[in-house]
């Protein structure tokens, strides 16, 4: 019996669902949120069958894969598979979806036209996700890297804040030039390689004796695409305008998943494609990231906009992701690659939880407009405070593991720059908890007296996420046997060693990169 295609039904199943919103009859179409979360919670079940098809103990190798021919001609083919990573980030995905359509099931009503229009704009959205997450063939990839811009730019521009053709254009922009310098580097690995009907898989691009001074430019056009996608110090700007105008929902989908496509691509296609450029890349991008780290929570203390802090705080959580992969133990990619789930569950629910204090006064983001919620909305005032001490990775919460693994794992390559990445964890606390303090306490401000607290239909997407936080941060063990195979593979995979200091369990360092080995 053939096995059944597991990544192919979760890619395929959203889009059926989207023809399915876009074809509903004039007196359906007021159905058009049931059956798109419908079809939401049908990509669960699928995801849960995917995951009992996985095999754990052999998380570092590719797994449900499947290779068809597509443009032979090219070298192009539609070939899937996942190893722990990608699996936990396609899951990290199809988790979020359903969870953004109920945040958003009043936001378009009345308007069954534009209701059924985000509808299956999500659902579109959700198959690209899945797709470039499982991606095995690099052309194939780069067409989804480049799809998935085309749903989140109307999802900005048809129904974002006031800015919300700029932000959608500057967003647009941005990734069009990563992606056009990408391009470039695609067909230029592809000359490289063995060519043929199958020239653009990764296992067939993987390993080849490249021109060093080739290597390093090819290094350098994969990367600024996905720096520009993480995004990273100093090509960042258009985030804080994203999700400063985008509603709470998209801002939750591509903050808390399309944006880990750029880490998630360098850990999976910068490091095996090219692991001596990756050596010789990695001292200058551990002090971007650093810088990164700090940059973000400096800028989000002085925000006053509440979207545009979350913003920020993302590229400083990004920076701490990127440390860890190009600090090269295998302690510190296995934390940020369960940072990239982590960060998705955390920022998400910020966003969301954003999304429903703006609600309940007009539409301001503006922080200085609240006060004294926990008075008024108390469950909201929790949710929010324990959303904000994940971001500042309070013990007990899921992002604590995977910053503590970060921030262990590099401290034993390069002690500078964990140390000086520390401060962002302190950084956090302020940032956190001083939006917290202007928000939720205080004199009730007025035109707040009469706010609701969460419906049923909210509490429904908070407490998932809820849920997730405290279950990976108590019981860690669930995920990281996900993340441990691919990291030790990366590693190998690049030519170095995990520092003795990891090896024997004891952190020292001796204030040396520890990198010998990559040409310069």
């Amino acid at each position: 019996m053939t096995e059944f295609p597991w990544l192919t039904a979760l890619i395929v199943a959203p889009l059926v669902g989207a023809a399915v919103v876009w074809a509903l009859p004039s007196g359906a179409r007021r159905r058009a949120r049931e059956v798109a979360l419908a079809f939401a919670l049908l990509e669960v079940g699928l995801l849960v069958g995917a995951f009992t098809a996985f095999d754990v103990a052999a998380s570092w190798s590719h797994q449900l894969l499947e290779t068809h021919s597509w443009i032979p001609a090219f070298g192009v083919s539609y070939a899937v598979g996942v190893d722990g990573v990608g699996l936990l980030l396609v899951a990290l995905s199809v988790f979020l979806v359903p969870l953004v359509l109920l945040a958003a099931w009043r936001e378009q009503e009345g308007d069954v036209n534009r209701t059924r229009t985000y509808a299956a704009l999500i659902l579109v959205l959700t198959s690209f996700m899945v797709a470039v997450f499982a991606a095995r063939d690099v052309f194939f990839f780069y067409l989804l890297f480049e799809a998935m811009l085309i749903p989140v730019y109307f999802l900005i521009g048809m129904f974002g804040g006031a800015q919300r053709r700029y932000a959608a254009m500057k967003f647009l922009l941005y990734s069009l030039a990563g992606g056009l310098i990408m391009l470039v580097a695609v067909i230029a690995l592809y000359l490289q390689g063995p060519r043929g009907p199958q020239g653009f898989l990764t296992e067939n691009l993987t390993g080849l004796a490249l021109d060093p001074t080739m290597e390093k430019w090819l290094f350098l056009g994969f990367f600024i695409a996905f720096a520009i996608k993480a995004p990273m110090f100093p090509v960042h700007t258009w985030l804080p305008d994203a999700a400063q105008n985008a509603p709470a929902g998209t801002s939750t989908l591509l903050v808390g998943v399309l944006d880990k496509v750029g880490t998630f691509g360098m850990l999976t296609l910068c490091l095996p494609l090219f692991p001596n450029a990756s050596r010789w890349a990695a001292p200058v991008i551990i002090v971007l990231a650093v810088v990164s780290v700090l940059y973000g929570a400096l800028l989000a203390i002085g925000q006053t906009d509440l979207m545009r802090l979350i913003a920020y705080t993302s590229v400083s959580h990004f920076g701490f992701i990127v440390l860890g992969i190009f600090a090269f133990t295998s302690t510190s990619i296995a934390g940020a690659s369960f940072y990239m789930v982590n960060h998705g569950l955390s920022t998400g629910l910020l966003f969301l939880a954003a999304g429903f204090i703006v609600a309940r006064k007009g539409g301001s983001q503006r922080i200085a407009d609240y006060g004294g919620l926990q008075k008024v909305v108390p469950v909201l005032g929790g949710v929010f405070l324990v959303a904000g001490l994940s971001a500042l990775s309070l013990p007990g919460l899921s992002t604590f593991v995977s910053e503590f693994l970060v921030l262990i794992g590099t401290y034993a390559r390069s002690g500078p720059a964990a140390v000086v990445a520390v401060i962002g964890v302190v950084l956090a606390a302020i940032y956190v908890l001083w939006t917290y303090q202007k928000i939720f306490t205080g004199p009730v401000r007025e035109g707040l007296e009469d706010a609701v607290d969460l419906s049923g239909r909210e509490k429904w997407v908070a407490g998932p996420l809820v849920a997730a936080m405290l279950a990976l941060g108590f019981y860690p063990a669930a995920a990281l046997p996900y993340v441990n195979g691919p990291a030790h593979a990366s590693i190998q995979t690049v030519g170095v060693e995990d520092p003795p200091s990891l090896a024997s369990g004891v952190i020292v360092t001796d204030g040396t990169d520890g990198l010998e080995g990559g040409d310069s």
